[in-house]
């Protein structure tokens, strides 16, 4: 298996929640064990811009996640935003890997200065001191020159920032498609095979000319 095993996943209050819940399936089609972590804007953003609504406690939230991916027993687990003694609190529980998408501006802030006032910034936090991979998908516009601060404190701390700016190149007919654009970024990133995208030049065709 390639790429990481175990994913934390964070949805935060900016627009693009489609982008948290295909990566969601995304990885549960993988096999990946998902730990995931929702902000209470997060929850309000998914039910204004998509058909899903969410429980609001952690336990009903996780049996409807697994149902609605399909997955596997136990492959899917939810915490609360103050569960402080949930494994991707500490380091000695930390994944591999933790992705906040859509990851808000404030999020973003939070995460740059350590502030750790909830489990997604306290796993964020984490993922960063282990030196381990941490995959920041913001979506917003204009940033401010604050956000974009943010941004390069966080790629100098060795974050990758990858912006909800689709590309056109695949000639994209349907939102889905947009969507899926991101997302498969996202897995490249983490090395998680996807066949939504290809890799730019797989099917490049050399002219004889």
């Amino acid at each position: 298996m390639s790429g990481p095993e175990r994913v934390t996943l964070a949805m935060t209050g900016a627009s693009g929640a489609q982008y948290g819940l295909r990566l969601l399936d995304c990885l549960i089609q993988e096999e990946r064990e998902v730990h995931f972590l929702i902000s209470k804007a997060a929850q309000l953003v998914i039910a204004t811009e998509t058909d899903v609504t969410l429980p609001g406690k952690p336990q009903a939230m996780q049996a409807f996640l697994s149902e609605y991916t399909g997955a596997a027993p136990g492959q899917i687990r939810v915490y609360g935003k103050e569960d402080w003694m949930a494994s991707p609190a500490s380091g000695s529980g930390a994944p591999s890997a933790m992705v906040v998408v859509p990851c808000s501006t404030g999020t973003l802030s939070a995460i740059a200065t350590g502030a750790c006032n909830n489990l997604i910034e306290r796993a964020a936090d984490v993922v960063i001191k282990e030196r381990r991979q941490l995959v920041l998908v913001p979506r917003e516009a204009p940033y401010s020159s604050i956000h974009l601060e943010n941004m390069l404190k966080l790629s100098n701390l060795g974050a990758v920032i990858l912006p909800a700016s689709p590309g056109f190149y695949h000639q994209p007919q349907t939102v889905d498609d947009l969507v899926d654009f991101v997302v498969a970024r996202i897995l490249n990133v983490l090395n998680i095979p996807q066949d939504m995208l290809p890799r730019w030049g797989e099917h490049h065709v050399v002219s004889e000319e």
